[in-house]
């Protein structure tokens, strides 16, 4: 449940627009980006291919990460990939923005499951100091909970093979991440103090 003062934008999947929607759920408002400007970034990435690789042949989505990221850096953003073998406690919450996970999704046409490789693009987002899966497929936002209830939720999914974690910041700023053994890194600015 969802606490009565929290107003939580949750765009609904539709089409092959998950990249679409995982963007606007990020930025909590449908007038972030459209579909017109994803498509406009997949011929400037690739504007002399008859069939862009970039997004569906359909033209319906499904766009790639290539034209996730141009869409932040429009914006004065910029998503890193995390490495899943590090522990996602190393990340600086309070520096970042946003998450887009990257992730397998089942292919299906009405009731019939089709045996297609498909992938989906689902936002976690921080609103009101409450983590929250704010994947298009949910009928409602998810809320995951604390920092901590992060931590292992990030943990369970990069565990799971072809889960992929980027993390949005502002700009270019490298300081999301901290290092492996937070102890040694007290030790060395604790001995340049000294200097």
């Amino acid at each position: 449940m969802l606490p009565e003062s929290t107003t939580i934008y949750h765009e609904k999947q539709s089409k092959e627009l998950c990249a679409l929607h995982a963007l606007n759920n990020l930025f909590q408002s449908k007038e972030a980006f459209k579909q017109m400007e994803l498509d406009a970034i997949c011929f400037s990435l690739s504007p002399n291919n008859y069939i862009n690789p970039h997004r569906s042949i359909l033209g319906i989505g499904n766009y790639d990460v290539n034209v996730l990221i141009a869409a932040l850096q429009n914006k004065g953003y910029s998503a890193f990939w995390f490495d899943k073998r590090k522990d996602p406690k190393m990340l600086k919450l309070d520096k970042i923005f946003g998450f887009v996970m990257n992730i397998p999704s089942e292919c299906r046409l009405g009731f019939l499951w089709l045996p297609l490789k498909r992938r989906h693009w689902i936002t976690i987002k921080n609103i009101d100091g409450i983590y929250y899966n704010l994947d298009s497929k949910l009928p409602n936002p998810s809320p995951i909970g604390s920092e901590e209830d992060l931590f292992n939720y990030f943990r369970n999914q990069l565990h799971i093979n072809d889960n992929q974690l980027f993390v949005v910041v502002t700009g270019d700023n490298y300081n999301w991440i901290g290092s492996e053994d937070t102890s040694v890194d007290q030790q060395q600015i604790q001995s340049l103090d000294k200097r």
